[in-house]
């Protein structure tokens, strides 16, 4: 009897373990969100081949459209000069415009490489195919030796990327994309102004962390893998798709709404294939493709490479300052390498290693896992500290500064800032020109500093506006209620909200001006109209483009302009999903902080048009998320777009200066609740940045029940 049972058990161990496998196979056939539609497939493999086949002594000649066209694997010797491998290239593609100008002419007498060329394109392919074909021959560096290096070099991260992501909810398969964006090199820097192994670029690196002329946080890999981790859950909770999550990384969330908007759909397929855009180019439409081939072989790589040792993982220690302390001190103190500690800590830029600047109160120091903390900590307790920073007196313009972000960054105002340095309406300023900062008192030593004190902080002031206050006017500053406002002035609340216009007395904003006598009425109570440094703006936005259509030629040309494996690919130059453009029938959609005033302003047009054109009463306010029709007879919808936009960046340079956005939390209204008054004295965040987190709610009509998404902000460390 007891072998019979033992076979009935045999049988239900199998028939259980078959019912569980069919049970789970769906379930784990879900389990990835990131989908491989079959017709991306073509694009997978070409990124395969970059990243495995061929080296950066070499590349692919190639079609951009239909990836399955390779018409030549072109081999580049390493002993040719930068000019001769760029020749070569030229030659290359030439000779291919030339076979496909031939097919296109329909021409009979094909020679054999003609006939090798057209047998690479599908049965029937038409001649305007070929035509077109000619005139988009395109050459792909080869990835394979830098693909591999990352591999080895992923080791180091890859566990604590992980950890972040998975802590916060995040796929764990996001943790492969400085594959794509940067070879996982944590000192990365582009031409164009992104920087570290996730490749951020400053406007949207500063909305997560510290970057200025002390520390730049993108650098830091454990710090610029929170940031990421957060701004690929801002785009998830935007685009409601991790497909379009990962594309919105390169592509901003705000181009990403346009195309499922545009098509009508969230499908990657679709979009890669059918989206039409001025914006919207080769390294864009190659991004989720190339993410899903690296995770192919971050996954599996030796059948590509072989047995691959990667690095161990990074076991460095933390030790938070006590105080402002010079680094050769602090070299000296811990008895270590001054080369060593700079390379454990990236994100402490040149003026610190070279005595100019301190190393930061509350920084977070890394030392070699070996060291003794408390030992070390005693040390450090013991050398000279100072309470202050070094001051600086010069500040040199980087791309995509305005002079707004940059007198908010160093606690200033823009009008003195201005002044000192001879600027005039419209503030222009360019890339590399070194502005004059007022003078301010030098660090003075402090006395040893507890360590247990070292994380105290003073929270900076509210962020500027670039406007100042005057006896007629007042700017909005954030915690303001119109209450406190009207009794710090001496005016009723009742008087102050006639002045203005203001039917709902907790309808203000940061930033907002308001009229505080008759007299300053008779200008449009508006928003502060934060200067347009049109120069930054056009020379961020015309780098970002020669990037985007760059075809690199050789290593070092990858390294300037990416350093990317796809090129031009770097985090978006915004994180901002508002959609800012002009719609057909000249109409826009209201966004936070904007009022008729600015398009009147932006447009050169009277406010009292533009009221006339919508059949606005003289007391009726524009409503955030509302249609109206602007009047487009002096100005461009593209100079409306670039000035609306340009004032947007300077807004949130001037607050992301300041304030960096930790986390996001839920809130379900509840009735009677006001948003403004859960922005603004609740969570203490501007209105246009909570509806950049919920950017399709009507947040002007909530009704009780509905679940708002609050983006968390704190000080950043100064």
């Amino acid at each position: 009897m007891r072998y019979p049972t033992f076979r009935r058990f045999l049988l239900y161990a199998f028939w259980y373990a078959l019912a569980w496998a069919c049970l789970m196979q769906p379930a784990q056939a879900e389990e990835s969100p990131f989908i491989r539609p079959a017709e991306l497939e073509p694009d997978v493999a070409f990124w395969r081949r970059v990243y495995t086949e061929v080296t950066t002594q070499g590349g692919l000649v190639h079609d951009p459209v239909n990836l399955e066209v390779v018409y030549e694997v072109l081999e580049l010797p390493s002993k040719l000069s930068p000019r001769a491998r760029r020749q070569t290239i030229d030659e290359a593609k030439k000779k291919y415009r030339r076979i496909l100008e031939r097919l296109a002419s329909g021409a009979s007498d094909l020679t054999a490489e003609e006939r090798r060329v057209r047998a690479l394109w599908p049965e029937g392919t038409r001649r305007a195919r070929f035509e077109q074909a000619a005139k988009q021959v395109r050459f792909q560096l080869g990835q394979a030796d830098r693909f591999r290096e990352g591999l080895v070099r992923s080791g180091a991260w890859m566990d604590h990327i992980e950890r972040i992501f998975i802590g916060m909810g995040l796929p764990r398969e996001l943790a492969v994309l400085p594959h794509v964006e940067s070879s996982f090199n944590t000192h990365a820097y582009s031409k164009v102004g992104a920087a570290g192994m996730w490749q951020f670029m400053p406007s949207t690196g500063r909305r997560f962390m510290r970057i200025d002329s002390t520390v730049d946080e993108r650098l830091d890999p454990y710090v610029a893998t929170d940031a990421a981790a957060r701004f690929l859950q801002q785009n998830y909770l935007v685009l409601g798709s991790w497909p379009l999550a990962v594309t919105a990384y390169n592509h901003g969330p705000a181009g990403m709404r346009r195309a499922k908007e545009t098509l009508g759909t969230s499908d990657i397929t679709t979009i890669l294939r059918k989206y039409k855009s001025r914006t919207f180019g080769f390294a864009s439409r190659n991004f989720y493709p190339a993410f899903l081939a690296a995770l192919e072989i971050d996954r599996n790589p030796e059948p590509f490479f072989g047995p691959i040792e990667r690095a161990r993982p990074d076991d460095s220690r933390v030790v938070v300052m006590p105080a402002y302390i010079p680094a050769a001190r602090i070299a000296e103190a811990l008895e270590l390498d001054r080369d060593l500690l700079q390379r454990l800590n990236p994100a402490l830029l040149p003026p610190v290693w070279n005595g100019s600047r301190y190393v930061p109160r509350g920084f977070h120091f890394r030392v070699p896992g070996h060291v003794d903390m408390t030992a070390a900590l005693a040390r450090i307790s013991t050398i000279e500290q100072y309470d202050a920073q070094v001051a600086e007196l010069r500040h040199r313009v980087r791309s995509g500064e305005t002079l707004s972000g940059i007198a908010a960054h160093h606690g200033v105002s823009m009008r003195r800032l201005a002044e000192l340095n001879g600027l005039r309406p419209p503030y222009r300023i360019r890339v590399g020109q070194v502005l004059e900062l007022p003078v301010r008192p030098g660090a003075a030593p402090a006395a040893p500093a507890a360590l247990a004190r070292a994380e105290t902080q003073t929270p900076p002031a509210a962020p500027s506006t670039g406007v100042v206050g005057t006896r007629d006017r007042y700017v909005v500053r954030r915690g303001d209620t119109l209450s406190r406002i009207a009794a710090r002035h001496g005016i009723t609340e009742a008087a102050l909200m006639e002045l203005n216009s203001i039917r709902d007395r907790h309808f203000i904003y940061e930033g907002q001006v308001l009229a505080l006598t008759s007299a300053a009425r008779a200008e449009p109570p508006v928003e502060a109209t934060v200067p347009v440094d049109s120069a930054a703006t056009l020379a961020a936005t015309t780098a970002a483009a020669e990037a985007e259509f760059a075809e690199p030629q050789s290593q070092g040309e990858a390294d300037a302009i990416g350093p990317t494996l796809v090129p031009g690919v770097h985090t978006a130059a915004s994180a901002d999903p508002t959609d800012y453009s002009v719609h057909e029938g000249s109409f826009i959609l209201v966004q936070a902080a904007e009022t008729l005033g600015h398009y009147a302003d932006w447009l050169n047009v009277p406010a009292s048009a533009l009221r006339r054109l919508n059949r606005m009463s003289a007391a009726t306010p524009v409503v955030i998320g509302r249609k109206l029709k602007l009047d487009f007879s002096r100005v461009s919808p593209e100079q409306f777009e670039l000035k609306r936009q340009a004032y947007h960046r300077s807004l949130q340079e001037a607050f992301f200066a300041q304030y960096r956005i930790r986390g996001n939390d839920k809130h379900v209204i509840r009735s009677g609740e006001s948003v403004w008054v859960l922005a603004q004295q609740r969570y203490n965040i501007p209105i246009w940045l909570l509806r950049q987190y919920n950017p399709d709610l009507n947040i002007g009509n909530l009704r009780p029940g509905t679940e708002l998404i609050i983006p968390l902000v704190e000080p950043v460390s100064s």
